[in-house]
């Protein structure tokens, strides 16, 4: 299935920099995919010029005349930047001119334009943020990693019901298994919002698992994590500060002496075995689930390589209409509901 991406050029630290670069390898590697280009005219025209390509069929470019900054409030860029990189790039989505959106600008600003321009898909209160993450299984989708600090059971149910869909929709999974973050397993724990989403849950028709606890992320005990944003957020950021603490110490011990170094020599092939495995890079894209069409939000601080694998989750969820898939269960739920 040929997809469309529209292309914030504008977002994260190094804007067009990396995402035109990345959008010109990502053609190469993708016969189906359009991409339009998104942003000031200078920024994008400089890198199309130093790579010697002209728009064509296949990669349009769409030009504007503001950009949302990093640390832009958020009511400001809705307000007062309609012709933003990143305003156009949801217009186009909203416009049916793609299929799908990229950014790797301002979280809370693409949160608060997606949520006005595209609304949110019927049966779903509140959109949320779900990541893939590595487990010893192989990967698992968690959500909400910030998008709302302060949930209800329902709303919860509606996470387990979005994230379910994603899974299967991009793993062919018929019955994902779905896991409640808690602190501890037994029913009996954890404060009473999550004991009545639990028993939603339970009847939702999902094949939920049950409580899981923090370890149970990485051990990819199941295939999606609900949780609260603050909570989800919490847990993501402490994942990221371990596993810099335990680069930095592996690093440190290498060179600690001559001896040290020289183990380092040899376990070389062995430590980018792991790299490669664990590389964070090759997780970059988490989706705003939830609106009436796909954004996919890079982190800001993204290379190349990373801005890739954003726009292919892009691609990859516009393809297996992962929008319909949700807005069904959702349709079927309120019916048993009713």
């Amino acid at each position: 299935m040929d997809v469309t991406v529209a292309i914030d050029c504008m977002g994260g630290d190094r804007g067009a920099e990396v995402t035109v670069p990345a959008a010109l390898e990502f053609l190469k590697s993708d016969p189906g995919v359009t991409l339009i280009l998104v942003g000031l005219s200078e920024a994008i025209d400089a890198q199309l010029r130093q790579a010697g390509v002209k728009p064509g069929s296949r990669l349009q470019v769409r030009y504007t005349t503001e950009v949302v900054a990093m640390d832009e409030p958020p009511a400001t860029a809705l307000r007062n930047k309609k012709d933003s990189s990143m305003r156009v790039a949801v217009d186009l989505v909203k416009e049916g001119a793609a299929n799908a959106c990229v950014s790797a600008g301002n979280t809370g600003a693409l949160m608060a334009i997606a949520r006005f321009v595209l609304k949110t898909l019927p049966g779903v209160d509140r959109p949320a943020i779900a990541s893939i993450l590595p487990t010893l299984k192989g990967q698992a989708c968690m959500l909400d990693l910030g998008a709302n600090v302060d949930c209800t059971a329902e709303h919860l149910l509606q996470f387990g019901i979005m994230g379910s869909e994603l899974v299967a929709s991009l793993e062919n999974k018929d019955r994902p298994t779905v896991g409640l973050l808690n602190i501890g397993q037994e029913d009996i724990k954890g404060n009473e919002v999550v004991k009545r989403a639990a028993e939603l849950l339970r009847t939702s028709g999902l094949n939920f698992h049950g409580n899981v606890e923090g370890d149970d992320i990485y051990k990819g005990t199941t295939d999606v994590v609900v949780c609260d944003g603050f909570v989800g957020n919490v847990a993501l950021k402490a994942s990221e500060g371990v596993a810099q603490m335990f680069t930095t110490h592996l690093r440190a011990e290498f060179n600690r002496n001559l001896l040290s170094r020289m183990s380092a020599f040899f376990a070389l092939p062995v430590i980018n075995a792991l790299k490669r495995r664990l590389d964070h890079r090759r997780y970059n894209g988490a989706t705003l689930l939830g609106l009436r069409g796909i954004i996919v939000k890079s982190h800001g601080s993204a290379d190349v390589f990373a801005f890739g694998f954003a726009i292919r989750r892009a691609a990859e969820e516009a393809r297996s209409a992962v929008l319909a898939h949700i807005s069904a269960r959702l349709a079927s739920l309120q019916k048993s509901v009713a």
